[in-house]
């Protein structure tokens, strides 16, 4: 199986390049939201029943409609079974993740300007957030921690979270993620439904104020419906990897960091911006050598036939190309990576040295692996705390301040023919 091969030296390099990093967008874009708009609207009409039917039909899981709960799916339970040595690494992850994230708290300020005024801000958490964890193609302890941990540093005091859990199993390390991240509340939902209980409450489950996590297109679907009512963190796509490498990198190395997120998906994508073709060859062997050991392997070799690619440039290009792309992940594997790290405007995470394999990042780094995909890095940023966080603006005007003000703020506000305006200023002036 052959891969893609760029040449950005070439004449329309940006051109072509463009139109392949375009192929995977335009996957997968069935029209789902009339479908999920019948489920979103049901369960916002009809609460916990809806859910409840849905619930049932779907999973197979037979749903108290007013606790939305269900006999035998335990959170407490469930995470009773999880192995020790599982519970040891998630453990070690949600430190980690802990302090990270203990760092991007932000304060609150204010200042005296030159007219007197007292401005500034202050921060607070959202009440109460919703997390949806998938429990389908697999189930990903380490995104409740990602996602639950930074919301419980902001001061979340209320975290709910919902999965489906097809046939009444729910994992352990899931469960033990979610009980060690500081989770309050769990129903055992799943799908458009769950994000429409948590939009509009169903049963016992009251609403939150933002939802969060990654689902099918049919949770993306019902995220995108709900936004407005709700706050939402993104609508997630396929798995990205870019990696930067020159020819003093281990070959298997490398090849073992383009499979890693290759095997989320089959319209995940990984390419590799190197400036040595017969390197680049060594490589490609390699990830068809390792591919064929994978228990992923259906799954990876769709993904890298599609979608993968290798670009061969200068490596003083590279951070050029990379800002095209715009990936989830972006591996600096060279010598000098800050070099080119310096002038990487668009990735959602970079990854620097040849002992940064973007699976470290994934799961113990301590930085969050919620990070915009699809090009969405050109103008978004990874989860943090501030996403469960808003900030507040503060105004403390005296009589000196006032009169510094008023003359242009009744003038605009004439401009603007709204009369109204001007008349709370000009009354305190005297005038109205």
């Amino acid at each position: 199986m052959s891969i893609r091969r760029f040449d950005a030296q070439a004449d329309g390099f940006t051109e072509t390049f463009g139109e392949f990093l375009a192929l995977r967008r335009a996957q997968g874009t069935e029209d789902v939201h009339a479908k999920t708009a019948v489920i979103v609207r049901d369960v916002r009409e009809r609460g916990g029943e809806a859910v409840a039917q849905y619930t049932q039909r779907f999973d197979g899981v037979k749903l108290d409609p007013d606790t939305l709960t269900a006999d035998g799916i335990d959170l407490f339970e469930a995470a009773e079974r999880c192995n020790q040595d599982v519970r040891e690494a998630l453990d070690f992850a949600a430190i980690r993740i802990e302090s990270y994230h203990a760092q991007q708290r932000p304060q609150d300020h204010s200042f005296i300007d030159p007219a007197g005024l007292e401005l500034g801000w202050r921060w607070t958490a959202v009440d109460a957030v919703g997390l949806y964890v998938p429990g389908g193609r697999a189930s990903y302890p380490s995104s409740v921690l990602m996602n639950a941990v930074p919301a419980r540093a902001a001061g979340v005091k209320r975290i709910v979270m919902t999965s489906p859990v097809p046939g009444g199993q729910l994992s352990p390390a899931v469960a033990y993620a979610a009980l060690r991240a500081g989770v309050t509340e769990f129903h055992p939902i799943g799908g458009a439904q769950a994000v429409a209980a948590l939009a509009y409450g169903a049963g016992q489950l009251k609403p939150v104020d933002k939802i969060v996590g990654p689902g099918n297109a049919y949770v993306a679907a019902a995220k995108r419906i709900v936004f407005g009512d709700v706050g939402i963190d993104t609508i997630a796509g396929p798995s990205e990897i870019t990696v930067v490498a020159d020819n003093q990198n281990n070959p298997e190395w490398i090849a073992a960091d383009l499979l890693s997120q290759a095997e989320h998906d089959p319209l995940a994508q990984s390419i590799l911006i190197t400036d040595d073709d017969a390197w680049a060859s060594r490589v490609e062997d390699a990830v068809q050598r390792q591919m064929t050991l994978l228990a992923t392997a259906p799954t990876v070799a769709q993904a890298w036939k599609d979608y993968g690619a290798i670009v061969l440039a200068p490596l003083g290009r590279a951070a050029a190309i990379v800002n095209q792309i715009a990936p989830e992940h972006v591996e600096l594997a060279v010598a000098d990576p800050d070099a080119i790290a310096k002038d990487v405007r668009h990735a959602g995470a970079i990854f620097l040295g040849r002992f940064a394999p973007e699976a470290l990042g994934d799961y113990v780094t301590g930085s969050n692996h919620v990070l915009p995909t699809s090009g969405a890095a050109r103008f978004a940023s990874g989860l943090s705390v501030l996403d469960f966080m808003k900030r507040t603006s503060i105004q403390r005007i005296s009589e000196q301040g006032f009169r510094h003000l008023a003359q242009a703020a009744e003038t605009l506000a004439k401009a603007e023919g709204l009369p109204a305006h001007g008349l709370s200023v000009s009354i305190r002036r005297g005038e109205g």
